[in-house]
């Protein structure tokens, strides 16, 4: 099992650069194949088919690009006063209420008499 756990790790894209070249990668493939359906289906039926190809790769392409999206970098405020004090506790916008056990449900609505 050790072994193809090692041959799986190899088909995992991990960088941006890895995206980039399977998306190109996909590109070629798909015009290719737009080509084949051009040949194959002259008229609007061949050039529908070659569009359908075209589009797959910007598809692609965007899915693989948000799957290996970088890490935001840490802010300036989390730099200066640590991991603890991040710029969401320096906020001056209202406090919020911290949310109840019982969900969304109103406070006067659990009230018993």
């Amino acid at each position: 099992m050790t072994k193809l756990r090692k041959i799986g790790r190899l088909f995992v894209i991990k960088t941006r650069l890895e995206a980039y070249l399977v998306t190109y990668a996909i590109a070629v493939g798909s015009v290719e194949r737009g080509v084949h359906y051009l040949q194959q289906y002259p008229g609007n039926g061949g050039w529908l088919l070659a569009a359908a190809c075209l589009g797959v790769p910007f598809i692609a392409g965007a899915k693989l690009l948000d799957s290996v999206r970088p890490v935001p970098a840490a802010s300036n405020a989390e730099i200066k006063l640590g991991p603890r004090h991040s710029a969401r506790t320096l906020s001056r916008n209202r406090p919020r209420h911290p949310r109840s056990a019982h969900g969304s449900a109103s406070p006067s609505s659990h009230h018993i008499d």
